[in-house]
């Protein structure tokens, strides 16, 4: 498609003097003429990146060289696929053994070993996103959840706990970005006298490309000005990805004496789950399959949760020496996710990305594990904030776990307005001053909520909630109010829903 959009750029005054167009019509028609306009764009970025990397400090020079050589690649492997990466016919259900229920790997119990089961585990924990989309400035992790404590203060708690109950030396590794990597470093030490050693390293940095052109947006390695949507970090985290004993010793001590290199939970799908990537079986192995790959004619059949039941949490569970040996063999394969964006001066751009879930399919023996829903727990807007701030959490030892009290395991659909996202990092206050105390929500099935709205102190919301301030107005909901299947709209009617 993009190739095609490139074509017609291409039959500038500039190019055809250089390309011989009747010849290449003529021999194999438009598919040399499109191998043509390939191999004109492959040198077009290649000149672009080369420019891009004469702008490069000298003690930047050789890892930005590292980072740029690796999205050449990534953008040639670009160019070379054609329509979707995956053929739907050969998509199947992945056999019933291939996704093992947690409950099954829970009964198995635990062995007496199992500190020197979890000496030999690593945690790591992408770290590299901004809280954008939640009106943050700076790193997503140092955002305060419960008790002024961040992200980050969870994971090393929790870490820290699994240490001194089973005198363990378990790291924790935090893949950073461009874009936290100098913040969080300056947080780290305080966490100093832990018992946790952290260690940190930066993903890879890649330059956005003009969805037109798809020509690199970026002029220069600077990261700020006009060039501070020119690159991206791509990834996503989970708050509910904790360490969990049972699983780690499935994997140490296989019962059919075949370990797997790679294990990846999964979860079932809710209606808000349908554009999460699912595990299937294709050309007889297992294959994580994104939406990004699906031909349209099909994206309805994928999000289908009856037929597509579960999907990725992104929690994985991957053996290093098979990691080793993969990469020394060069036989990582993951396909491309081409992800559109739109800058905010109104520039469409495209980024290419790759999901770590997609290399299952090179590993041997991989398998899913169907986990509780509670191990999934996405928190990228102040929506999803206000859930893990409530009761409907409890808060052990660094790990958030769903209340005892909530007669639902499903998680109730919030959806907040914009006026809860205008916050900067550490200083949530901004957004905690719309609540006196967090409301009462373990009966809570739906809340709506838009416009200049304010919670009093012990608010108690329950069943569906839907509260709409009109533009100008402003609704304060009174201390100890109840709401129980009401619509509060701009004039305080209270009405039954």
């Amino acid at each position: 498609m993009y190739i095609k959009e490139r074509a017609k750029e291409c039959l500038s005054a500039e190019l055809s003097s250089k390309i011989d167009l009747s010849k290449a019509m003529s021999q194999d028609g438009a598919s040399q003429f499109q191998e043509v306009i390939r191999q004109e764009l492959e040198l077009s970025v290649k000149k672009e990146l080369e420019k891009i990397l004469t702008t490069a400090p000298a003690q930047e020079f050789e890892h930005t060289k590292k980072d740029l050589d690796g999205f050449r690649k990534l953008f040639h492997r670009f160019l070379q696929e054609k329509g979707p990466s995956v053929d739907w016919g050969k998509i199947q259900r992945p056999p019933e053994d291939s996704i093992q229920p947690y409950e099954k790997i829970k009964a198995r119990g635990l062995p007496d070993n199992i500190s020197s089961v979890l000496n030999k585990l690593v945690v790591v924990k992408l770290n590299g996103g901004l809280g954008t989309s939640m009106g943050c400035k700076g790193p997503k992790s140092l955002i305060g959840v419960r008790n002024e404590n961040t992200f980050l203060d969870l994971t090393v708690q929790q870490i820290e706990h699994l240490n001194k109950t089973y005198n363990t030396d378990v790291p924790l590794v935090l893949m950073n970005s461009f874009n936290t990597d100098e913040d969080t470093k300056k947080i780290l030490q305080k966490y100093n006298h832990c018992r946790v050693k952290i260690y940190t390293f930066n993903q890879s940095r890649y330059p956005r490309i003009n969805k037109e052109s798809l020509l690199p947006v970026a002029k220069d390695v600077s990261y700020s000005g006009e060039n501070t949507e020119a690159w991206y970090p791509p990834g996503h985290d989970n708050l509910g990805a904790t360490v969990d004993l049972y699983i780690l010793n499935h994997l140490m001590n296989s019962p059919n004496g075949k370990r797997c290199e790679f294990v990846m939970e999964v979860t079932n799908k809710t209606r808000a789950d349908v554009k999460g990537g699912t595990l299937t079986q294709y050309e007889g192995k297992l294959r994580l399959v994104e939406i990004a790959q699906v031909p349209k004619a099909h994206v309805d059949e994928f999000k289908s949760v009856s037929k597509f039941k579960i999907f990725n949490t992104n929690n994985l569970w991957i053996s290093l020496a098979a990691v080793k040996r993969l990469q020394e063999q060069n036989a990582i394969d993951m396909e491309i996710i081409v992800n559109p964006k739109t800058l905010d001066g109104g520039l469409n751009v495209i980024q290419l990305e790759t999901a770590v879930g997609a290399a299952i399919k090179s590993f041997e023996n991989s398998l899913g594990i169907n986990v509780p829903r509670s191990r999934f727990l996405p928190v990228k807007t102040t929506s999803d904030l206000l859930l893990v701030m409530s009761n409907l959490y409890s808060l052990n030892a660094g790990s958030l776990t769903m209340s005892e009290k909530r007669e639902f395991p499903t998680v109730p659909l919030v959806k907040l307005g914009s006026s809860f996202t205008k916050f900067l990092c550490f200083k949530v206050q901004d957004y905690l001053r719309r609540f006196e105390s967090i409301p009462d929500m373990l009966e809570l099935d739906h809340l709506t909520v838009s416009g200049d709205v304010t919670f009093g102190k012990n608010v108690s919301l329950k069943g569906t909630v839907i509260i709409i301030a009109n533009h100008g107005d402003r609704i304060d909901i009174p201390p100890g109010a109840v709401l129980e299947n009401k619509i509060v709209s701009g004039n305080l009617r209270i009405l039954d829903h």
